[in-house]
């Protein structure tokens, strides 16, 4: 049975799909991120006022966490029936899922008109934003790595990711345009409500759009056949791709330092160090573009010559770029073009997914990768804000050393996997 699609370049009807899929994930990664991006607004209005500010900015981060760490239950369960139901059906339905509480968190009532009710509910739809995703970001990698060849792999996870990355950018433009346009008042009052119901518009524009996919060829094949998984995926995954599980948990622990860290708790942590929201957010902006531009290079990249040795080297990348930016902002030098070299180190991103993704057979692919990825973004990405805010108690070069040991890791694993599997890391 052929495991992926033929062994061709990129036809059109691939380069639609790709572009389809991208624009769906940005719109509904978008809906998951815009949280962070008013983090101490929604601290204000959803915390007692007499809080120390360190307490308030560990408590709303706490919340965001919970997003992360509701995401392998629906990741699993999603993941359970697109490897028997389908990929694209699953596909649908995350986009529903994450509509809807984002729409709501935009009518939710604040602290002062409803005390600790108030933060329960946000909590409660921040839960199901996090199942939501869980099934998202691996099966939308799963359904454009079926539709093409192995040797595009990389660039096909790519250009997911960039779009993926691309709503991040859409909620720092929609954050920079806000804060523009409100002032401290206005926004505390209602503006802050203008984002999230942007947010489920958005999730119905990407349902709309990703009516227009077709089944990926692997599934259609594997239905055909009567090949699909004979037990329960997981199961399966569980018991005979114990090392692709593990190799795919340390790859999304470095994926997730990188997105975290570097993109998403930034312009909290510079208004921190005294940069202006304005510019922590221009800086952040141009990191991201750079983010996107990477992804589809280092995608590239990787199909010519191994995902292992271009992880290596952009996880060297990161490691060297994030320091620099860091240590000159802590320093008072804040640089709005070395937070855009640190973001364009975000560009493995490409290669997790790419990487990941070939370590399970068509079967349980979708389960596979999904548990391996939800789980561990769960624990990294869930505890990473909370525990690094604790730490910046003590220790403001916390994300910094944070960062540096990730890119050990990801030339580690680089490394791992170039040496493994020569010749065809891709």
């Amino acid at each position: 049975m052929a495991d992926i699609a033929p062994d061709a370049g990129l036809s059109r009807a691939q380069l639609r799909t790709l572009t389809l899929a991208s624009l769906g994930g940005s719109l509904e990664f978008y809906d998951f991120v815009i949280f962070v991006f008013f983090a101490a607004t929604m601290g204000q209005l959803f915390f007692p006022p007499d809080l120390p500010d360190w307490m308030r900015l560990v408590q709303t981060f706490g919340i965001f966490a919970a997003g992360y760490l509701a995401r392998p239950l629906g990741g699993v369960v999603m993941a359970h029936f697109g490897d028997l139901t389908g990929r694209k059906k699953m596909f649908m339905l995350s986009i529903l899922l994450m509509a809807i509480p984002t729409l709501l968190m935009g009518l939710l009532p604040t602290y002062a008109q409803v005390g600790v009710l108030a933060p329960l509910l946000l909590l409660l739809l921040r839960v199901m934003q996090g199942a939501a995703i869980g099934g998202e970001a691996p099966g939308a990698w799963v359904f454009v790595s079926e539709h093409v060849s192995p040797r595009h792999r990389n660039l096909a996870c790519g250009a997911l990711s960039a779009g993926l990355c691309a709503g991040i950018l859409i909620g720092s433009l929609v954050a920079r345009a806000i804060n523009a346009e409100f002032d401290e008042a206005q926004l505390l009052a209602w503006g802050w409500r203008v984002p999230f119901v942007i947010g489920g518009v958005f999730g119905l524009l990407a349902m709309f759009l990703r009516r227009r996919l077709h089944e990926t060829p692997v599934f259609a094949e594997l239905q055909a056949r009567r090949a699909l998984a004979a037990e329960l995926p997981l199961k399966s995954v569980l018991r005979e791709h114990a090392g692709a599980v593990l190799l795919a948990m340390l790859l999304t622990w470095l994926l997730t330092a990188a997105v975290v860290v570097t993109l998403l708790m930034m312009p909290t942590l510079l208004q921190g160090m005294g940069v202006t929201r304005e510019d922590a957010l221009a800086g952040n902006t141009l990191a991201i573009c750079a983010t996107i531009v990477a992804n589809l290079v280092a995608g590239w990249l990787g199909d010519r010559f191994g995902a292992g040795r271009v992880l290596v080297l952009w996880s060297a990348l990161l490691g060297f770029a994030f320091w620099w930016f860091y240590a000159a902002a802590m320093h008072g030098a804040y640089s709005q073009w070395a937070y855009a070299l640190a973001g364009s180190a975000v560009g493995l991103t490409a290669l997790v997914p790419a990487i990941a993704v070939g370590g399970f057979p068509a079967p349980v692919r979708f389960s596979g990768l999904s548990f391996s990825y939800n789980v561990a973004y769960a624990i990294a990405g869930g505890l990473t804000p909370v525990l690094l805010s604790l730490a910046m108690k003590d220790n403001h070069a916390a994300p910094m050393h944070y960062i540096a040991g990730m890119a050990v890791l990801g030339v580690a694993l680089g490394l791992f996997v170039a040496l493994r599997r020569p010749g065809s890391e891709s």
